[in-house]
């Protein structure tokens, strides 16, 4: 049994300095092409510009008369109905009309429409309230989208507007960036899985399962490595399987000072460790590596400390990976609700729940922070950014908030 390291082998970096090297070592996204029309969550990787305007013709704005401006008030003769699917089969000269659905395009000769509330209609002849204007109730050509205009920018995330869009200019194939595969392992001798029952001691493995709904919420695809026991070759051969099919790989535990925990030394070994340490709570241990330019994150074995690191270090670099021109969360000054503690040496990441009160953003913790304690990130909306200090912050003063979904 080898004896417990008293002090780590790797400096503590800051908050700051972790991310710039995260960023330093970020994979560029890649691009592919893929169905436009089923797009949503991507990151467009080209311009959209429209080949044609939309509407392509004069169309209708409303249901009513089509007809000549000039003619003034005088009545018209209703030569035809033209529907939406319709097409320009009539021809309008002076004191004649036609009828015309919304959408329909303008029959030839016609400049304006008259909506069907303002007419009435016997013997085939239409007669007018007021005189039309030229121009009146039409959707000139382009007027939605002009022929050549830019749509959707390179970088643009793609939507349901977006989608829509798309489907309006006749793309059916966009390029977008790819979606980073993401492999996520679990280790230790203690770890079950959820549907096991452990001995006494056990724990089942929630980390994992976390970890890969927070891969999928920043938009990449998991890849379940499993669990790998507290074994050197074990481990060894799982970090290299999961970077054999993945483009980052994300390890749960194993990253602390106890002789079970292998993954520093192993990632040493087989690549660079670029930081072991982050002076920031929850999340001391965490560590990042690159392994033949493939990038590497020890996260803690607590749950919340592995959940909080992710947030903070690991999910900007895949939106990085995906093309997103921003890729980290809104920070946002809030108002504290009530008094909260902070850590006497080190930035800490509080749960806490922000709302909208009074025409002020409000936070309020959502309880006790240990570590483990994974209770506290559910309902949890925002990530408090609390400064070390003696004392703690009392209710009323200002703190800065990263928000991680939408106000309460």
């Amino acid at each position: 049994m080898h004896p417990m390291q008293r002090e780590s082998p790797y400096p503590m970096v800051a908050i700051e300095q972790a991310r710039q090297i995260i960023q330093q070592h970020t994979p560029s996204p890649a691009a592919e092409e893929v169905a436009a029309l089923a797009a949503d969550g991507r990151i467009l990787a080209e311009d959209v510009v429209a080949a044609a305007p939309v509407p392509d013709m004069p169309k209708s704005a409303v249901d009513g008369y089509a007809l000549r401006a000039a003619d003034g008030l005088a009545p018209r003769r209703v030569l035809a109905e033209i529907t939406a699917g319709g097409t320009q089969g009539a021809s309008i000269g002076p004191g004649e009309a036609a009828r015309i659905m919304t959408g329909a395009p303008l029959p030839a000769g016609a400049d304006a429409v008259v909506m069907v509330e303002q007419t009435s209609e016997e013997g085939g002849v239409v007669s007018i309230q007021h005189a039309p204007q030229p121009g009146q109730s039409v959707h000139p050509v382009g007027q939605d989208i002009a022929q050549a205009a830019l749509v959707l920018p390179r970088g643009a995330a793609i939507g349901p507007a977006e989608v829509g869009l798309l489907a309006t200019l006749g793309r059916t194939r966009v390029l977008a960036y790819r979606r980073p595969r993401v492999a996520v392992l679990a280790t230790g001798d203690e770890v079950y899985e959820p549907d096991t029952a452990p001995p006494p001691g056990g724990i089942r493995d929630s980390n994992r399962y976390t970890l890969m709904a927070a891969v999928r919420a920043a938009g990449a695809e998991p890849i379940s490595l499993g669990i790998a026991r507290d074994d050197r070759a074990t481990q060894r051969a799982a970090i290299l399987a999961g970077l054999a099919q993945a483009d980052v790989l994300l390890t749960s535990g194993g990253v602390s000072m106890g002789t079970h925990d292998l993954i520093k030394p192993l990632l040493a070994e087989l690549g660079t460790v670029h930081f072991g340490r982050v002076a920031f709570k929850p999340g001391k241990p965490t560590m990042f590596a690159t392994v033949g330019g493939q990038p590497v994150f020890g996260l803690p074995g607590y749950p919340v400390s592995s959940l909080v690191s992710f947030e903070v270090f690991v999910r900007p670099m895949l939106r990085r990976m995906q093309g997103d021109p921003v890729p980290g969360r809104p920070h946002v000054s809030v108002l504290l609700a009530e008094h909260i503690q902070a850590s006497p040496d080190r930035p800490e990441y509080q749960r806490a729940v922000v709302s909208f009160e009074q025409g002020r953003l409000v936070a309020r913790s959502t309880g006790g922070q240990g570590s483990s304690r994974l209770l506290s990130m559910r309902g949890a909306n925002a990530l408090l950014v609390v400064p070390p200090r003696d004392g703690g912050y009392a209710p009323g003063q200002q703190l800065l908030a990263l928000l991680t979904g939408p106000l309460a």
